[in-house]
Formats: structure tokens, sequence, C-alpha cells
């Protein structure tokens, strides 16, 4: 799948996943507020408040899907996909404060300057009803945010279970009231902050990780580096270097082939590796792969070389320099395949006669024809091939 499909795609099953989020934290949110009402319960009001912050959450992630799948364009090559590890770090940000309002509202009932919970069974039923619809819409989005590998899910799935957690604090404190521990949804609500707190740094530090384009972690390389390596014709790996946009993963590297196999098959090999790891590795929508004859490390600077147009002109001189050579051009023509390796360039001179008898006569003189242009150009090694 291509990665304007695959954005396409995921943008269509985000969206219908954080709609049937925001279909349920409506109703819930409603039915916090009135039960709150009814049962005079501020904390459950509280918890109805969260809730609407969660249809917020809601519509910013399907936004920032939205725009996230938009195809690549001139401006945005690599198209859209940070866009959702910014709203990634939005959420790990609300997350972050709704854990330090969640452990500053505790601080403050164990310190006496709130107000503590007033017990009632509507509170407690209605808190019950949020934490079991809250918790099952987080296993529902978190399971599809694995399966995408989608960070933005992965932060409004927790967005989900903080609504049930804060509601289990509900419920804790209205039963410790009843059982005489005014403060004990005080202590649970300190370590639930803690928990989310955890959550906001792991989730905002992934969006980070990836705006600033940290690598794939080593595992992964390695099974990548093995899945290169499988393919026929591929000498080796390097300078391996990936990448995540949104669910998304971008990849690019050098692989060392014969320096001696034509341009088209390297490319084919090229080619081969692309396949097999789209088929490896599904999130993997963008592939780059540099064809080397040799490794990097060992390869000459370019400028030392001299180019083809230098080559071509410094052989057609030496052979108009010599008798045969002046009979050759006169008679047919030449083409040279060049090869780049070890700091040298070498050349197969292949040589246009139009007879057998003419060949016949050039490959009595290949040899001196050889030695005489290997003394007189650039190139360090020439064979002297010959067609009709």
């Amino acid at each position: 799948m291509d990665r304007a499909s695959r954005s396409a795609s995921d943008y269509r099953i985000i969206r219908n996943v954080t709609v049937v989020g925001s279909v349920v934290d409506a109703l819930l949110a409603l039915g916090k507020l009135t039960g709150g009402i009814a049962a005079q319960s501020q904390a459950l009001i509280a918890d109805g408040i969260h809730s609407v912050s969660d249809l917020a959450t809601d519509f910013l992630v399907i936004l920032a899907a939205r725009h996230s799948s938009h195809e690549a364009d001139s401006e945005h090559p690599y198209g859209h996909g940070r866009i959702q590890a910014i709203a990634t770090a939005l959420l790990a940000v609300s997350l972050a404060a709704i854990a330090l309002g969640i452990a500053w509202d505790a601080l403050s009932r164990l310190r006496g300057l709130g107000e503590l919970m007033a017990p009632g069974w509507l509170a407690v039923a209605v808190a019950a009803i949020s934490v079991v619809a809250k918790e099952a819409v987080y296993q529902y989005t978190i399971r599809v945010s694995r399966k995408l590998e989608s960070n933005l899910l992965q932060a409004n799935a927790w967005h989900s279970r903080t609504d049930a957690l804060s509601s289990l604090i509900v419920i804790a404190g209205v039963l410790g009231v009843m059982l005489g521990f005014p403060w004990a949804d005080a202590i649970g609500a300190v370590g639930v902050a803690v928990i989310i707190l955890y959550a906001a740094f792991k989730i905002g530090r992934e969006a980070f990780d990836e705006l600033i384009d940290t690598g794939l972690d080593p595992n992964t390389l390695t099974l990548m580096r093995e899945t290169i390596l499988s393919v026929p014709g591929v000498i080796d790996v390097h300078e391996l270097r990936t990448r995540r946009m949104g669910s998304q993963l971008l990849a690019d590297m050098h692989i060392h082939v014969n320096p001696l196999i034509s341009v088209s098959e390297g490319h084919h090999i090229g080619d081969r590796v692309m396949l097999v790891l789209g088929e490896k590795f599904k999130a993997l929508t963008d592939i780059v792969v540099h064809i080397d004859p040799e490794d990097d490390f060992e390869m000459s600077n370019p400028e030392e070389l001299p180019l083809r147009s230098d080559i071509e002109q410094a052989v057609r001189k030496t052979l108009a320099a010599t008798d045969v050579g002046a009979w050759l051009l006169q008679t047919g023509d030449f083409s040279l395949v060049l090869h780049y390796i070890g700091g040298a360039v070498t050349a197969e001179v292949i040589i246009s006669l139009p007879s057998a008898e003419s060949r016949k006569v050039m490959e009595s003189e290949s040899t001196a024809l050889a030695k005489t242009i290997v003394e007189k150009t650039p190139l360090s090694a020439v064979r002297i091939l010959y067609q009709g």
C-alpha cells in the first residue's frame, strides 16, 4: 500500500474509532452532570466536566488525523504525518495537566482545604457505569492504535482511561466517606495521578522523538538488516536510516552490490529490496535505496577521478595517434563501459567493426592497443571487446 492510500485508510479507521469514543463521552458527560446535580455530588459534576474535555480531545484527534492524511504536495513532499506528532504532544501535555490537577485536588482534601465528597449511591452507580464504559473505549482504542502503530490514537486511548480512573476516585471517595475513611479517595487519587503522569511522559517522549527524527529501536533495525541481506545480489547494507511520520515509517539505505553488474540489474536489486521490506514491515510507505558498487568508506573522492567525457576524449586521441587506432576510427567506432572501483577507473572498450575480416585484424592487435590506452589515458586497466 502506497503512502497516500495508507494515510487515507488510517484516517478512516482513526475517525471511526474516535467517533465511537466521542458518542460515549457525550452520553457520559450528560449522565454525570445530571447525576451529580441530582445526588448533590460536586465530585461527579467535576468528573462530568472531565468527560466534556474528552470531547474536545476527540475533536482534536479527528482534526489532526484528517489533515495528516492529506497527500504530499510541493511544500510538503513527505506528506503531513507530523501533524499527528504535534497533536500527540498536545494530548500528552493535557494528560499531564489532568494528572497534576487530580494530585492537587487530592492533596488539598488531605490538608482539609477542599470539601469532602458527600456519600450517595446514585453517584456510585453513575461513576461505576462510567468506569466500565470508558475502560471499554480504552481497550477498543488502544487495540486499534497498536494495529496502526498510531501514537495519536494511543494518547487518546489514555485520555479515556484517565476518565475511567477519575470515576474510580469518585467511587472510592463516596465509599470511603460511607465507611468512615474520608481520606481514602485522596490517597488513591495521588497514585492515579502518578500513573497518568507517567503515561503522559511516555506518550510525550514518543511524540518528541518523532519530531526530531529519532530512528527505530535496535531490534527492528537488526531485523531490517537481515531482511535486506536476504535479497539475492545484496552484498552488504550500510547507512540504514529510519524515521517515523505519524503511523507510517520511512527508511533509506545504501546497499553494496557487485560493481561489474549493469545499472539496470543494480536497480532491479534495489526494487527487490523495497518489495521485500514493504512486505515484511507494513508501516513502511517510503523506501529509498542507494546502490553502491563498493563500500562508501572505501570509495575515493569523486573529484579525484576523471569524468566519462574526459576519458572518451583521451581514448579517442590515443587511438588517433596509432596506425591501427586511426584505421579503427575510420572503419568503425567504439564505446566505453567504465568501472569506478577502488579509487581507479577501468574500462571495457567495445569496438564495433563492419566485417569479420576487420575484427580478425583488430583481435591480433588487442593486447598492444590495450597497453597503449592504459599508458596514455587515466584508465588503470582496459579490456577490449569486439562486436559486429
